[in-house]
């Protein structure tokens, strides 16, 4: 999970064994396995949309086994991996040129499954971390989280195998790290930890980044405490450490103060967007059959809603492109909290005008109207909104004096770096 607070290590690491397919048929469409590309067909947009329909989620599994869903989505995680649909041309790092395919793709597979996406943008955000932060080429069929957030009451401690800290150093971890999606069926997970000296006192605490494979005896996997129904699937758990053996990527604050920090929270975002936009398109096909002024009028508030923050999404992955190792912190977050406000609006609207019927007789519109609340809660709303204002401010009070130099922030003019 990305946490805003505190802004492959598998060289040599075993996988888990394949997730086996959940092996749903029966329904008019293909199972996991009958969903293969054909021999020397490379894939395209149109390969992955054609995949993403033909998956199997029985909503059964989602409503009444947890752990049946959970493994259902591991294996659907495993079969984007194995098709290439984690890396370029469906999913170029950020700022690498494209950053706009990689948020579509993200927009796609969150239309599909909000619990799939969880999963498979941890997996591609801990690629793009490795890469960034240099840290060492995962394995082959690997599949990856990122576990970062910092409550209080559930950190985890790491200590160093020699006397200095430096990337790739050997690491013991001991503790346990809250909020773990994904844990029973990743192989590896990225895990912010605190360096320690050892001692009783916790003296030279420092953030860390470390990498882990998750196979190791030393580790449990707890998902009493996931009472979830929305994202449900994603069986998020209390992951424990036990002298565990990892590896140290980056240095001290290395994980929250690169630039991709940020770019990985606006993906995030088109997480967000993509259930909102397949909301908004279920709205759209029932206006197509019966509309009247009252539904359409809300059709039309859905249109602005999304219109505006796909706008805007394009325009920070833009941004990301033409300055990757710009400070853009206040651009994301813009771009995050208006996603936010049109996924909330588009829910609104949607329900008030379909009413209750699709809610309970349409497994999959149910779902994304359980799961979407839930994933936007990601967002730290309004303290966030109060983070961006306060940029504003200090962006404004910066220019006063410098007319010349002077970018307000709500021109049509064309933005500068970092504005």
């Amino acid at each position: 999970m990305l946490d805003m607070d505190d802004r492959a290590a598998g060289v040599g690491m075993p996988m888990h064994r394949p997730i086996p397919a959940s092996g749903a048929r029966g329904s008019g469409k293909v199972g996991l396995r009958d969903a293969q590309l054909p021999s020397g067909v490379a894939p395209t947009a149109a390969s992955l949309q054609r995949f993403l329909d033909d998956a199997i989620f029985a909503a059964e599994a989602h409503a009444t086994a947890p752990a049946s869903a959970a493994t259902a989505l591991g294996a659907m995680l495993e079969a984007l991996i194995e098709r290439g649909y984690d890396r370029a041309p469906f999913m170029p790092l950020p700022g690498d040129g494209d950053t706009t395919a990689r948020w579509a793709t993200l927009a796609a597979v969150a239309a599909r499954d909000l619990g799939l996406v969880k999963l498979f943008e941890g997996h591609t955000d801990a690629l793009a971390i490795l890469a960034e932060l240099r840290g060492p080429t995962p394995p082959a069929g690997s599949r990856w989280g990122v576990w970062a957030a910092e409550p209080p009451d559930a950190r985890v401690q790491a200590t160093l195998a020699g006397a200095v800290a430096s990337p790739m150093q050997k690491l013991t971890l001991n503790g346990t790290k809250s909020w773990c999606s994904g844990a029973s069926v990743l192989s590896h997970a990225l895990v912010t930890v605190w360096l320690s000296d050892g001692t009783d006192s916790g003296a030279n605490r420092e953030p860390m980044l470390a990498a882990v494979a998750l196979d190791d005896p030393s580790i449990s996997i707890d998902t009493s405490a996931w009472q979830a129904v929305g994202m449900q699937a994603t069986a998020s758990a209390d992951v424990s450490f036990a002298d565990t053996p990892a590896t140290l990527i980056g240095g001290a604050h290395a994980y929250v103060r690169r630039p991709g920090f940020w770019h990985g929270g606006a993906g995030i975002a088109a997480c967000w967007f993509g259930a909102a936009a397949q909301i908004g398109e279920m709205l759209l096909d029932a206006s197509a059959q019966r509309a009247d002024a009252h539904r359409l009028a809300h059709l039309g508030a859905v249109d602005v809603a999304l219109s505006g923050a796909a706008a805007l999404l394009r325009e920070t992955a833009a941004l990301i492109d033409a300055h990757p190792r710009a400070d853009l912190q206040r651009e994301c977050v813009r771009a995050r909290l208006a996603v936010e406000e049109a996924a909330s609006a588009v829910m609104t609207h949607a329900t008030r005008t379909l009413g209750a019927g699709p809610l309970c007789r349409d497994a999959r519109f149910a779902r994304l109207l359980a799961d979407l609340p839930v994933f936007l809660r990601q967002s730290h709303a309004e303290r966030d909104l109060a983070g961006l204002g306060e940029s504003v401010v200090q962006k404004h009070r910066a220019d006063v004096g410098d007319a010349a130099d002077a970018d307000h922030p709500w021109t049509l003019g064309q933005r500068r770096e970092g504005r």
